[in-house]
C-alpha cells in the first residue's frame, strides 16, 4: 500500500507534478462521490445513532426531535450522508495524499513519517469515541437538567434536528481534531523545532491554553469543557514521555563513523 523506496533520481518539471496533483485530487473526490453515493441511503439510519447520546439522556420513552422549517430534515440526512461520506472516504483520501508526497521523501523520512500517519487516524477515532459514548451523554443530561418551569410557565426541551447535528459534529471534530497534539508535539520534536526541555518548562501555558482551546471549541458548558481538557494534559503528558524515551535511544545510538579521507594524488 505504501511505498517506501528511496527518493527519485529523476526531477519532474512543474508541470507534470501539476498533472499529478490533479490526477490525485480527481480520485479523492471521487471516492469521496462514491462514498456519499452509498450513505446517503442510509443516512436516516447513520443520524438515528448519532441520535443515541440524546435519547439515553431523555427519560425512557421521552424527548422528540423536531423541524422548524420544512427543508430542514432533508438537509440534516444530506449533511449526515456528506460527514459519513469523508469518514468512509478518508483512508483513499490520506493514501492519495501519501502517493503525492511520498515521492519527495527519503526512505528514512518515509519510515519515520508512516507511524505518524497510522497513529493520526487512531488518535482521531478515541476522541471521537469518547465525545459519544462519555462527554456527548453526560454533557445532554445536564443540558436537559434545565427543563423546568420558570416564574409558572413550562420549560422544554426541544432540539431541532440541524442544530442538534451541528451541535453533535461539533462535539466530533473538537474531540478528534485536539487528540492530534501527541502527533503533532512529536512531529515537531522529530523535525528540531522544539526540545523536551523547552515542552517541560512551558508546562504550565500550555495547560492554560488547553483549556482556553476546551472552552472555544466545545459547547459552552463547564462539563464538556473539563472533559476536552482533561484527556488532552493526559495527552501531553505522555507525549513528553514518548520524547523523553526517543531521546535516550538517539543518545544510545553509536556516532556514525567518519568517512576515511582520500588521498589525492600528486
Amino acid at each position: 500500500m505504501f511505498n517506501v523506496s528511496d527518493l527519485d533520481d529523476t526531477e519532474s518539471p512543474l508541470l507534470d507534478h501539476l498533472i499529478e496533483l490533479r490526477r490525485r485530487l480527481l480520485r479523492a473526490v471521487l471516492a469521496l462521490i462514491a462514498a456519499f453515493a452509498i450513505c446517503m441511503p442510509l443516512s436516516d439510519k447513520i443520524f438515528g445513532l448519532l441520535v443515541r447520546p440524546l435519547t439515553m439522556a431523555f427519560p425512557a420513552g421521552q424527548g422528540k426531535l423536531i423541524y422548524t422549517k420544512l427543508y430542514e430534515a432533508f438537509f440534516t440526512e444530506v449533511k449526515v450522508a456528506i460527514f459519513a461520506a469523508f469518514f468512509l472516504a478518508f483512508p483513499v483520501i490520506a493514501n492519495q495524499l501519501w502517493a503525492f508526497v511520498a515521492p519527495g521523501l527519503y526512505a528514512k523520512e518515509k519510515k519515520a513519517f508512516l507511524p505518524f500517519l497510522f497513529a493520526s487516524p487512531i488518535l482521531f477515532i478515541a476522541g471521537a469515541s469518547l465525545a459519544y459514548f462519555v462527554v456527548m451523554p453526560t454533557a445532554f443530561k445536564w443540558f436537559l437538567g434545565f427543563e423546568g418551569t420558570a416564574g409558572g410557565l413550562q420549560q422544554e426541551a426541544l432540539p431541532a434536528m440541524g442544530e442538534y447535528l451541528s451541535l453533535v459534529m461539533q462535539f466530533i471534530l473538537a474531540f478528534g481534531i485536539s487528540f492530534q497534539l501527541p502527533v503533532l508535539m512529536l512531529l515537531l520534536n522529530r523535525a528540531g523545532i522544539v526540545e523536551r526541555a523547552q515542552l517541560a518548562k512551558a508546562r504550565r501555558y500550555i495547560i492554560v491554553g488547553i483549556f482556553a482551546v476546551a472552552a472555544i471549541i466545545t459547547p459552552p458548558d463547564v462539563v464538556s469543557q473539563l472533559m476536552l481538557a482533561a484527556p488532552l494534559i493526559v495527552l501531553f503528558e505522555g507525549s513528553l514521555l514518548l520524547i523523553w524515551i526517543g531521546d535516550r535511544r538517539k543518545a544510545k545510538e553509536p556516532a556514525p563513523e567518519p568517512e576515511p579521507e582520500t588521498e589525492e594524488p600528486a
